[in-house]
């Protein structure tokens, strides 16, 4: 797809300059994510939802299955990015419940970087890489003579992550992504609209990202879980019960539930198995408010962030 589909019409100012604090209430929080994907599902003929079993957009997913519940469609296809450095309970998760919800599942990743067989900090002459890859590394203006395979680098989320996705959008077409960006999760990410065009076909397949939690913030994506999310999928789970601790879950199981088994731990932002913040005693959901969410993730990637979205990046 090397231009945008002309029959796509929608406001992409839509939310410019909004804040979770617009939306005061759980209820108009979700409102306002089933009217934004609503408007995508009518809009969007070939759309897709990235999910990476971590609790932002696995409530995009949620809420994409009650719209096309409601509405008699079918659920998009949902897409998985493999960067070769999750945590194997993330792998786990997303299969298990990727099965129990009945979804199409797409397990993506960089197919030239898969076969030079490295391991996660292993490193490789750049001028061994294959052609593909040594172009995507020059759109960095990459320096370096070694090319190490980590997923939280500048080089490595790019070439694990980004062209994954990109690579996946033209192959299938796909005129739209699903997302689970918030306003409050990271600055680059503060200014972002309910729907954002990625168009310049020089960077990445044109498509439009769609954001349906904008006006969620870390709170509120974990009454969503608890009050919504959590008993709609599990059979006789207490709405609005939240657990303090893995033996206060009413009588299930962690791996029972549709939250991922890290946020038991304490984590509170899932990322790669090296770059993630470190376990506490306290599942996440009970420490919110203490610091900042993404503490701990690698800084690489974070503090280069906006460059890294200008590239194609969530």
């Amino acid at each position: 797809m090397s231009t945008f589909p002309e029959y796509v019409s929608l406001d992409y100012d839509a939310g410019r300059g909004g804040a979770a604090s617009d939306y005061p209430t759980l209820g108009e929080k979700f409102e306002q994510a089933v009217a934004v994907t609503r408007e995508a599902l009518d809009t969007y003929q070939n759309p897709a939802v990235l999910w990476t079993g971590g609790k932002d957009s696995t409530l995009v997913l949620y809420v994409v299955q009650q719209v096309c519940a409601e509405d008699g469609r079918a659920v998009p296809p949902v897409v998985f990015i493999d960067h070769f450095q999750h945590f194997d309970e993330t792998i786990a998760f997303v299969e298990r419940w990727a099965d129990e919800w009945d979804l199409d599942l797409i397990m993506a990743r960089n197919e030239a970087i898969a076969g030079l067989g490295m391991q996660p900090g292993e490193s490789m002459p750049v001028a061994d890489l294959p052609e593909s890859v040594r172009r995507e590394l020059a759109r960095l203006d990459y320096e370096g003579d070694e090319f190490v395979l980590d997923a939280d680098s500048m080089a490595g989320n790019h070439l694990l992550k980004t062209v994954a996705m990109n690579d996946l959008v033209e192959k299938e077409g796909y005129d739209a992504l699903f997302s689970g960006v918030r306003w409050d999760e990271q600055a680059a990410r503060a200014t972002e609209t309910f729907f954002s065009p990625r168009h310049d076909a020089a960077k990445y397949p044109p498509h439009d990202r769609v954001h349906p939690i904008l006006q969620f913030d870390e709170r509120a994506v974990w009454d969503g879980f608890w009050h919504y999310i959590v008993p709609d999928s599990v059979d006789g789970y207490p709405a609005g019960h939240v657990p303090e601790s893995v033996d206060d879950l009413a009588g299930f199981e962690p791996t029972d539930l549709p939250v991922s088994p890290k946020y038991f731990e304490g984590y509170r932002s899932l990322g790669t198995r090296e770059g993630s913040g470190t376990a506490a005693d306290r599942p996440a959901w009970l420490r919110v408010g203490e610091g900042s969410e993404r503490e701990g993730r690698a800084q690489d990637k974070e503090g280069l962030m906006a460059q890294l979205r200008d590239l194609g990046y969530m």
